[in-house]
């Protein structure tokens, strides 16, 4: 059935847009001060964290994060309410809130819940603030507060136990009245997998030394006779490796041996331990299938797209996804009885792209349809 399918009623159609977001009370025992939400649009103040400025540094949780970020960015959210039919509870979409189609009309819909995603993924919560509500009081617009310059006083994490009544932005408290708090199923990646970090960075480290150093391609040593100087041991190795550059003939007497060097260059650049803490960081900590980030395991492999994109969804995407939607399905966000939820089935079908551009839906919202 499709989305507008069945005809929408007056009374299932959300009123303009009002001016104000906190047209409303305030949260008992919020200092009134205005210098959190004062700070909201300088955003040359915000900033993402040291912690995850680390975990992002590795290429295997850069990846997982942008294929997970991808995959929440290009799913469409969708509005519906619930009816019994008679056996169960049946779907029934109706027209979207205006928001649905962008919730901040400063940035693209994919950049924002690609965005929202990041916070749950490195930090268990993310936050966006209501910029203007609707004439009945539920949000029209939001702006995303990133994670890292946000702060709870009653809370101090690493795990969340419930959205915070005491919250900071970049030091001003902020009213919680006018933020959405999402909060992961998961605890944040910056806080349960900090060792495995750490020792992931110091493995890139010791890659790049090795990388940008000198390994002499042999040692010459003197095995008796009267010991050479150093100076002499210099000009020595010169002489030979002059010999050896010009594909000359280098001379050795009994008392001096040659011995090339071993290094291999899978041993210098640790590509084993490079594998390895690519499944670690990106497989395991990421939630993304090891040969989606180039990691073979051997016992399971890339079988085709569709397969991947279900991989992808179900071992990666959809906790945070459902996270997302639960939270924007609540009563501070939309009438009770009221759900919405991000369209899975678009996402899974392999020629869903093709298929849009060749046959375009147009999708009116509630407030268009009063006005239609």
């Amino acid at each position: 059935m499709g989305l507008f399918d069945r005809k929408v009623s007056k009374a299932a159609i959300s009123p303009a847009p009002a001016k104000a977001a906190a047209a409303g009370a305030m949260s008992p025992g919020y200092n009134s001060s205005n210098v959190g939400k004062n700070m909201i649009g300088q955003y040359y103040t915000y900033q993402e964290g040291q912690l995850r400025a680390a975990a992002i540094s590795i290429p295997a949780i850069s990846r997982a994060r942008d294929l997970l970020a991808s995959v929440i960015g290009c799913m469409p959210l969708q509005m519906y309410n619930e009816m019994w039919n008679g056996e169960e509870m049946e779907r029934v979409y109706i027209a979207p809130r205006t928001w649905l189609r962008r919730p901040d009309p400063t940035v693209p819909y994919n950049f924002l819940m690609s965005w929202t995603f990041d916070d749950l993924y490195f930090y268990g919560r993310a936050f966006w603030y209501i910029t203007s509500r609707t004439a009945d009081g539920f949000p029209a617009t939001f702006t995303r507060l990133p994670a890292g310059s946000v702060t709870t006083t009653d809370m101090a994490g690493p795990v969340w136990f419930a959205p915070s009544s005491q919250v900071y932005f970049q030091g001003g408290e902020i009213d919680p009245k006018n933020l959405i708090q999402f909060l992961s199923p998961t605890q944040g990646m910056v806080y349960s997998s900090q060792a495995a970090i750490e020792t992931a960075i110091k493995i890139q480290d010791a890659r790049a030394r090795n990388a940008s150093s000198s390994i002499p391609a042999g040692v010459l040593k003197q095995t008796g006779g009267e010991p050479l100087s150093a100076q002499e041991l210099a000009d020595l190795a010169a002489a030979f490796n002059q010999a050896r550059a010009t594909n000359q003939t280098a001379a050795l007497n009994e008392f001096l041996s040659y011995e090339p060097t071993t290094m291999s260059p899978d041993k210098m650049l640790l590509i084993e331990s490079a594998n390895y803490s690519a499944l670690e960081t990106g497989g395991r900590i990421g939630n993304v299938p090891p040969y989606l980030i180039g990691v073979s395991t051997g016992s399971y492999s890339y079988q085709s797209s569709q397969q991947a994109r279900m991989d992808l969804l179900f071992f990666g995407v959809k906790l945070y996804a459902d996270a997302i939607a639960e939270t924007l399905s609540m009563n501070n966000v939309l009438p009770n009885g009221t759900f919405v939820a991000f369209d899975y089935e678009s996402y899974l079908e392999e020629n869903y792209l093709a298929d849009k551009m060749e046959t375009p839906t147009s999708e009116n919202t509630q407030e268009e349809i009063a006005n239609s």
